[in-house]
């Protein structure tokens, strides 16, 4: 007896997986949410600009995104940090440097271009010393470095050299 309802419960089974439950599986489907009423957008790319920023504001941004990415750099020195940072903060030193170039006459550019120099050479030698050996005289070529522009370079001492 328990041997032909074992039969006949794997009979039902069989015959059920075989015609399938299309009906089952259907109501139990999620149905997409895609509403017919809805119109899709179009985007066109557009270049944004920014804020309108004076060239003494720019310039102003320019010195203290050197002066943080110069002590960052300082900073990953000192606490041996990877070299990725080391050479992203260089970079973005740099970068600013020249953000604050473009902004100043020829006279101060060429004044600049002698630390902006300093700064890539060091930048090169930073990115060769592979272990870190020589953080220390890269630190204090950093600190002199920082000192001659913020001696020269602040905004109260060539804002009548903005061009």
């Amino acid at each position: 007896m328990t041997r032909k309802w074992f039969v006949f419960a794997i009979g039902m089974i069989l015959v059920v997986n075989l015609a399938g439950c299309e009906a089952f599986t259907r109501k139990f489907t999620r149905k997409s949410k895609k509403d017919k009423n809805t119109v899709e957008m179009v985007l066109a790319p557009e270049e944004w600009k920014g804020p309108k920023m004076t060239k003494e504001e720019r310039y102003r941004q320019y010195l203290l995104f050197w002066k943080s990415w110069h002590d960052e750099l300082e900073n990953a020195l000192v606490q041996n940090s990877a070299m990725k940072k080391k050479a992203d903060c260089c970079e973005q030193a740099i970068k600013n440097l020249n953000g604050m170039r473009s902004l100043l006459n020829e006279s101060k550019q060429k004044q600049l271009d002698v630390y902006i120099r300093q700064m890539v050479e060091l930048y090169s030698e930073i990115k060769s010393d592979i272990y870190g050996m020589s953080a220390n005289s890269f630190c204090l070529r950093l600190d002199k470095l920082r000192m001659h522009i913020q001696e020269g370079f602040t905004y109260n001492d060539i804002k009548n050299d903005l061009i």
